[in-house]
């Protein structure tokens, strides 16, 4: 095909292609993959853990922002299909005298077929109807979860929550091995099971966001009248951005279990936890995507840090026990820190850098 032949839109994909090597963001990209990979190395496990679970919120605030940035959904239900990916690993692995690598396997089935059932159920009652009715839905539906993990107590073990083990080489009882000079723990294999799993369903992302479909769910989010006028199945490409957001938050929960080895259902089907999102997802941008890298990184590490850091200050001032009060009060710290953010960066991190930049291309090509 000529390229006068093209529309616009393959054109630009065209020249996405043949420019994507050149582009620094991709280079970027793979100096951030290094560092993830250079991470174990690091002698200290509370940087380790803060990086796994970024990567893990990452992936699960990436397919929300599918649901809310792209497609104009706000949901409360994505706790819950995270919820159900670390309980069916959980309850898996904690139930079988000893766990094998194929209860992974049909943890991510299992996980995967619910989450996919729940998403059509809650997209076939709701989304004929307004955008309303489907917010409160989903948080109805996420709230009978979150109850159910708590009083199902002869499953879920209610809140105790269930500590479980995982097979072979992620077993602590492996012991390891050593390799060019560095020894790989089970806690090391898991790491890098994260990351090779947090990359690939990240890359999945991408590309369901730049498809055709991808396309379609943007014109909906931006005006879903006149996407209907021409010629799309609008209640269609909202069932697959549903399902498909529902899915990836599912197996983000499934490595969430996995990095932790336990599950309650506070930390995982708390409907409070959809605060978190959202926040993460404002934080870096709505319908950016590469915004969630942002917040996931500036919530967890607000939460790793902040509270120390806060505790230091204080220790300068012995005398002042007021000072020491409100080092205590670190939650009031992060709330404030969120709010200058987005004063700062209205548009999130990543909307408001792009806005800058195609603003000055703008005045530059004018």
């Amino acid at each position: 095909m000529m390229i006068n032949d093209m529309t616009p839109v393959q054109r630009d994909r065209l020249r996405e292609q043949q420019t994507k090597y050149n582009r620094p963001s991709f280079w970027i990209q793979v100096a951030l993959v290094v560092v993830l990979i250079l991470v174990p190395l690091v002698p200290s496990f509370r940087v380790m853990d803060m990086v796994a679970k970024i990567m893990i919120f990452t992936v699960v605030v990436a397919s929300y922002d599918l649901i809310l940035g792209y497609t104009g959904l706000l949901s409360f239900a994505h706790a819950m299909f995270f919820g159900i990916g670390a309980y069916s690993v959980a309850l898996l692995c904690y139930h079988s005298s000893s766990p094998q690598w194929y209860h992974l396997i049909l943890a991510v089935v299992a996980a995967l077929t619910l989450s996919v059932i729940l998403a059509l159920v809650l997209a076939f009652f709701s989304l004929r109807t307004k955008a309303i009715f489907f917010a409160m839905l989903s948080l109805a539906l996420a709230d009978f979860f979150h109850i159910l993990g708590m009083t199902w107590s002869d499953l879920t073990l209610g809140e105790d929550g269930i500590t479980f083990s995982l097979p072979g080489i992620l077993n602590v009882e492996w012991s390891g091995v050593n390799l060019l000079g560095v020894h790989f723990t089970p806690r090391v294999m898991t790491y890098y099971l994260i990351l090779v799993a947090a990359v690939f369903l990240f890359m999945g992302l991408l590309r369901f966001v730049r498809s055709p479909v991808g396309r379609v769910l943007k014109s909906i989010r931006d005006n879903e009248q006149r996407s209907t006028a021409l010629g799309y199945k609008t209640f269609r490409y909202q069932i697959y951005s549903i399902v498909f957001g529902s899915s990836i938050a599912s197996l983000g929960g499934i490595l969430f279990a996995v990095w932790l080895r336990f599950v309650d259902p506070e930390s995982v089907l708390g409907v409070f936890s959809m605060v978190d999102y959202l926040l993460m997802v404002i934080i870096g941008g709505l319908g950016t995507l590469y915004g969630s890298i942002i917040g996931a990184t500036f919530f967890m590490a607000t939460q790793a840090w902040l509270p120390d850091l806060l505790k230091g200050i204080a220790a300068f001032f012995p005398d002042y026990e007021i000072i020491h009060r409100i080092a205590e009060r670190w939650m009031a710290f992060l709330g404030l820190m969120f709010i200058v953010a987005i004063m700062v960066f209205p548009k999130g991190v990543v909307g408001t850098v792009r806005e800058i930049i195609d603003r000055r291309k703008a005045s530059g090509a004018g």
